[in-house]
């Protein structure tokens, strides 16, 4: 499987997820005193954060691997623009399950900090994997 396959980045969002549903459950239950409110804001990420990603890491595939040099200036950039995708995703998601846009804005704004260098980790951690096959954009 090569790194530009559609298959490889479900596999990734995959892995991203479990990760960042994690973070957030924590979170949630942490900020709300209910884990049953980590539990549902982390679930019903599952589903949007999953699509979301897998859009987000096919539309950066290329500047990624046509710049390798830059790789650490590109991951920062990628993650910036993905954080700001997935904290509006938080904040609404947590708002509309909480009833308060208080809540939401503080899981938001906690979870910048959090994702953000688990992100950036993440990226760094498949980046680094050797893949066989021919890196070639034909599979993009």
């Amino acid at each position: 499987m090569n790194y530009f396959s559609p298959r490889l980045h479900i596999i990734k969002a995959i892995s991203w997820r479990i990760t960042g549903s994690i973070d957030t459950m924590i979170w949630g239950w942490v900020l709300s005193n209910e884990w049953t409110f980590g539990l549902a804001v982390g679930a019903a990420e599952l589903v949007t954060k999953l699509v979301l990603y897998y859009v987000h890491d096919r539309l950066w595939i290329g500047a990624e691997h046509r710049d390798r040099h830059r790789s650490h200036t590109i991951h920062v950039f990628k993650t910036i623009t993905w954080r700001i995708l997935g904290t509006l995703d938080t904040i609404l998601l947590s708002w509309y399950i909480s009833g308060s846009l208080q809540l939401g804005l503080q899981l938001g704004g906690v979870e910048i900090l959090t994702k953000m260098l688990l992100y950036y980790i993440h990226e760094r951690i498949w980046f680094q994997i050797k893949w066989s096959g021919n890196m070639s954009s034909a599979d993009v």
